[in-house]
């Protein structure tokens, strides 16, 4: 089995506590390597070589920095199969979908990396002549990076691909469930060629690890990816030192069908949308507003579709559905099932631990849905697990006034072949990402990402957005006059 220490100034190196941990498959119980458990001075001395290698960094060319990235996807994109593979049996994630988080990780550095020759700023005239202004970016030194464990390749190149490509160094704590794949990464990286002490990972508990990043002086901006609970908690500490704060919390995004939908191809995108990686994205479909006059169709369609997906080992291409990630997602899934079950709610398939041989080791529930009524716990709060909730609309006012009435705005999706809907709802659903005629998930990289409400504070990654996060604006004024001249003064 492997061991792995922390990676601080370019090394692999020993914790400070001597404590270590496992991380397992959620799928067989497996363990699969052993990892430094992080101390408060881990992150010290992580961030003492983030700060020595950030003035160097800070002067090396984007376009460089660029070609690192390039180098670092060229990498992931030859290792690809094996690289799914391991996301698969260290996250659960049937393996079509652990290739594809590969796949987003690729194709974000190769985005990022032509950043480096785009860092854009702007020229404006001045009010006064010989003289000219322009803005410039610039980093904004050590970043403190913490990812989630449900996308353990394409989160984390989210982050540091943007990070990198701007000049900043960074303190990374991967999630505990999935560090062999930030393991991974990190060697990926140093392979790309990466100077030492420009990424430096941290990994253990976020109680320890976590705090200390955000806590820690010299980090001057934290990029997060978690629960609301957790976000609020970073934003608070975080704000009070006056660090830049990203956050990308949770969802419970809707799928509109209207009558006048294409409803095979509806279904589809529920099905996908609400049971893919078991339903443990921050943008799965979680419920269903299904307009009334079609709600008796779809909901047959959607059953017989749903109680035929194949649940078992994610490494085999057959199945549809993997395990969800950790003992701890399978109670809180399963304590949901019961509040949603207390408080009325019907349930149509699902609704169980899968128990036998097969999955006597892992972590599965049978995908599970049940007839809702909005205002629900169930309807309101985030599972994160393969449990939808269908509620049954008039018309599409009330579908909106639905959809919008909880308090996350991450995603969202209507199907229609009514083109004045469909453009209604892009302005009336309030999220950060709204799809016509396709599910909830499948965010492009090219396009900003994140949401309104409780699901972050106004910042967006991938995408051009994704510079602003890691990046100062500075205006500079040069006088080419040769005179003292006074702005507002006549």
């Amino acid at each position: 089995m492997e061991k792995y220490g922390l990676y601080i100034n370019g090394e692999w190196v020993k914790t400070a506590s001597g404590k270590t941990f496992e991380t397992r498959s959620p799928a067989t119980g497996e363990a699969l390597a052993t990892f430094a458990e992080g101390t408060r001075e881990d992150v010290i001395k992580a961030v003492e070589a983030a700060e020595k290698a950030f003035p160097s960094w800070k002067q090396f060319p984007a376009p460089k920095r660029g070609e690192i990235l390039l180098r670092a996807a060229a990498i992931m994109r030859s290792r690809k199969e094996e690289l799914g593979a391991l996301v698969t049996k260290e996250m659960g994630k049937v393996i079509a979908e652990g290739k594809g988080d590969v796949q987003e990780a690729i194709d974000f550095l190769e985005y990022i990396a032509g950043e480096g020759r785009r860092l854009l700023g702007e020229t404006t005239p001045s009010e006064l002549p010989s003289k000219l202004c322009l803005t410039l970016k610039q980093p904004i030194g050590v970043v403190g990076c913490v990812t989630p464990w449900n996308f353990p390749m394409a989160v984390p190149c989210w982050k540091l691909g943007a990070a990198l490509i701007c000049g900043n160094t960074i303190v990374y704590k991967p999630a505990t469930l999935t560090p062999l794949c930030a393991a991974k990464l990190i060697e990926i990286f140093e392979q790309a060629g990466l100077p030492g002490g420009v990424l430096n990972m941290v990994t253990g508990p976020a109680e320890v690890v976590g705090e200390a990043i955000v806590q820690h002086p010299g980090i001057r901006a934290v990029s997060f990816t978690g629960s609301v609970a957790a976000g609020k908690d970073i934003y608070s500490k975080a704000s009070r030192m006056l660090k830049r704060v990203g956050l990308e919390l949770g969802g419970k995004n809707p799928q509109i069908i209207m009558e006048d939908a294409n409803m095979d191809l509806a279904v589809e995108g529920v099905l996908f949308g609400a049971f893919g990686t078991a339903g443990q994205r921050c943008t799965a479909t979680s419920r269903l507003i299904i307009q009334e006059k079609v709600y008796d169709e779809v909901m047959a369609k959607l059953l017989s579709r749903t109680r035929a997906l194949k649940v078992g080992d994610p490494s085999d291409p057959e199945v549809d559905v993997g395990p969800v990630a950790s003992r701890e997602q399978e109670d809180k899934v399963l304590k949901y099932i019961q509040i949603g079950t207390e408080e009325g709610g019907k349930i149509l398939c699902g609704g169980k631990k899968l128990k036998g041989s097969l999955y006597e080791k892992g972590f599965f529930i049978e995908p599970t849905i049940f007839e809702a009524k909005h205002g629900m716990r169930i309807t309101r709060e985030e599972i994160f697990g393969p449990v939808l909730s269908a509620i049954k609309v008039r018309d599409y006012g009330e579908a909106v006034k639905v959809a919008n009435d909880v308090e996350y705005g991450l995603s969202s999706s209507i199907y229609t072949g009514n083109v004045n809907l469909a453009f209604r709802a892009m302005q009336d659903l309030e999220a950060g990402v709204t799809y016509i005629n396709a599910p909830t998930i499948g965010a492009e990289v090219h396009l900003p990402f994140g949401g309104v409400k409780n699901t972050g504070n106004g910042t967006r990654e991938a995408g051009t957005e994704a510079i602003h996060e890691f990046t100062e604006i500075k205006s500079v004024f040069i006088d080419f006059s040769g005179r003292l001249q006074k702005a507002q003064i006549t």
